[in-house]
């Protein structure tokens, strides 16, 4: 039997050209937006740094290489994701969301729409953006549920050859640009079929919507507790019109293509939450490694602090391999792959919560100072379990539905 954690030599290089990267250009993030008052502001402050990240090829780097990326797979995207969130969330986020915009085009589209749909994302120029839209107000849990229940609400209606978009969406990664309006490319889930008696799995269809000249409408920019460089925005579609062969794959074959496309993200939310405690174990170690508070020694040398250390890098150490499992099962196809990924959804972002916290508590009222970036750590973290398919939906609607079906093998993510 083998089992390897050795990263290749290429994944190493990746791994270190990242963490590169992330030191010299991501880590004046943090500082650029910090005293910006609005979302939209903050946004635009990242955007040199975003559009340095575009230059340098980031966005070929986790684009998969059979559509013209250079991305190995799923390991390699988290290995980047880890590398980028140690240093900042903000531009991060927005880069990975572009992939997730893209993301059902990927899984379910012809050759044409692919080709169409990753160009924008491989020049190495600008700074386009994606996004993939899906939640409402009043919630997305329940998306899929049959009539009473309203599920997706956002409708597109056939008129001629072009569909006629309306609804609402909301915190939507990247969806209405760097100027209010939209961006290069957005994948809308929409509800196409009118007829209540119709079953859910084959109600909805996911539509691509290239830049708009009008129609798409900022309504409100969240202001966030984290991820205060990234817009999740209110905004609503108002009779945008597509042309028929925009649908992705088949009408009424969304659902498949937003379970396939989160089951993806949720390995990378779980990457997210590794980078985040690591930076914030960093952070912690230093500060007992240097700081005495008034004592003698180190505060390093007392046994809580040392134990407190331990528990915090162990978690990590567990977050970071359930995810590399994951994303290699992603990567392999293999059956357990669903599984692994929820899991080290849920198990990365709450690690993540719990570890800086923890680790705070350890440093003391000196971590409630933005002056360090454990406050700052913990209001990106907090939004990991709730984003991306929150822990509770994702326990109940993934991981409970396969506990209950009856071929279900609790070896099943060892034996494949």
């Amino acid at each position: 039997m083998s089992i390897d954690f050795t990263l290749t030599a290429e994944q190493r290089k990746l791994q270190q050209a990242a963490r590169d990267f992330a030191r010299s250009v991501l880590a004046d993030v943090p500082a650029a937006i910090r005293f910006v008052p609005t979302p939209q502001d903050r946004l635009l402050a990242t955007k040199p740094m975003y559009e340095q990240l575009v230059a340098e090829g980031w966005l070929r780097k986790i684009l998969p290489a059979p559509v013209g990326g250079e991305s190995n797979g799923m390991v390699d995207a988290a290995l980047v994701a880890e590398e980028f969130y140690a240093v900042d969330a903000d531009v991060s986020l927005t880069a990975f969301a572009v992939v997730l915009g893209l993301l059902p085009v990927l899984h379910g589209g012809s050759p044409a729409q692919v080709q169409a749909a990753v160009a924008p994302f491989l020049t190495g120029t600008g700074a386009p953006l994606a996004a993939f839209c899906h939640s409402e107000p009043g919630g997305i849990a329940n998306f899929a549920e049959p009539a009473p229940a309203e599920g997706v609400r956002t409708t597109a209606v056939l008129d001629g050859d072009e569909w006629v978009i309306n609804g609402t969406k909301q915190w939507i990664s990247n969806a209405t640009g760097w100027d209010g309006t939209g961006v290069d490319l957005t994948t809308v889930v929409c509800r196409t079929a009118q007829d209540p008696a119709t079953a859910p799995e084959n109600a909805f269809s996911v539509i691509v919507v290239p830049k708009q000249e009008s129609g798409i409408v900022l309504e409100e920019a969240f202001d966030t507790l984290g991820h205060r460089g990234h817009l999740t925005p209110r905004f609503r579609f108002d009779n945008v019109r597509v042309p028929r062969e925009n649908v992705v794959g088949e009408v009424g074959g969304g659902k498949a293509l937003v379970e396939a496309s989160f089951a993806s993200t949720a390995a990378l939310v779980g990457a997210f939450g590794v980078g985040l405690a690591r930076a914030a174990f960093d952070a912690a170690l230093t500060f007992a490694r240097t700081e005495k508070r008034a004592g003698s020694v180190p505060i390093i040398e007392h046994q809580a602090v040392g134990y407190a250390l331990a528990d915090a890098k162990t978690s990590i150490e567990a977050a970071r391999y359930l995810n590399w499992k994951a994303c290699h099962a992603l990567d392999n196809q293999l059956p357990s792959a669903l599984e692994l990924a929820v899991q080290a959804k849920i198990f990365g972002s709450e690690t993540a919560v719990r570890v800086i916290t923890d680790l705070m508590r350890v440093v003391g009222i000196d971590s409630y100072n933005h002056d360090l970036p454990l406050a700052r750590l913990l209001q990106d973290a907090v939004v990991l379990p709730l984003f991306d398919g929150g822990n509770m939906g994702v326990r109940r609607r993934q991981l409970h539905d396969l506990l209950k079906s009856p071929g279900y093998n609790s070896m099943s993510t060892v034996e494949s």
